[in-house]
């Protein structure tokens, strides 16, 4: 009898702590874009994103919101209440969608220039660190994936080097030249 009425308590322990909910955490994306105004009075930041969109971004109100954010890519940003760089091209780590879009932190890509290939992936070299892609013209173009390069994919922004890309995906990349080489800053998966 204490037998079966131990096992139903542990029953009804198990489905109370399965009905409990777990704090959801945040994942965070990214996107490049110049940054128009920061509003420090409204703790807004205005982007005039590569796609053409303007997008507004809040400030993180809540400093305990639980955040999924890749700590190599977070360790090279700003965060977005000290990011006092308007007119800068940078990548802006945010999330949420629509009309509900909080900003985490920017990344300044500096001074340019830059340019933005969107292709299909030709070779993916892990070794050497590289990605090649073929615009729609069919010119292939080898970009070099280093330390700093951020990518957006289905897990939100991780260091390039997670990026799970092969070859005949659809990518845009976001370049400069770093040391000489042109350097992949930014990658997206499309």
């Amino acid at each position: 009898m204490r037998q079966a009425l131990l096992s139903c308590g542990i029953i009804a322990g198990c489905f109370l702590c399965a009905s409990i909910p777990a704090a959801s955490q945040e994942v965070i994306h990214a996107l490049t874009g110049t940054v128009t105004a920061i509003n420090e009075t409204t703790k807004a930041i205005t982007v005039f994103q590569d796609n053409g969109a303007k997008g507004v971004f809040q400030q993180m109100s809540n400093p305990k919101t639980h955040i999924t954010f890749d700590k190599k890519v977070a360790d090279e940003t700003t965060a977005a209440g000290q990011f006092d760089k308007s007119g800068a091209y940078a990548i802006v780590f945010y999330f949420g969608g629509g009309d509900s879009q909080t900003v985490v932190a920017l990344k300044n890509l500096g001074a340019g220039p830059f340019e933005s290939t969107v292709g299909t992936v030709t070779k993916v070299e892990a070794h050497n660190r590289s990605i090649s892609v073929a615009d729609q013209s069919g010119a292939v173009h080898t970009f070099k994936i280093d330390a700093g390069t951020v990518a957006e994919g289905g897990r939100g922004a991780v260091d390039a080097t997670k990026f799970g890309v092969n070859k005949g995906d659809q990518v845009r990349v976001v370049s400069g030249t770093v040391g000489g080489d042109s350097t992949a800053l930014f990658l997206r998966d499309m």
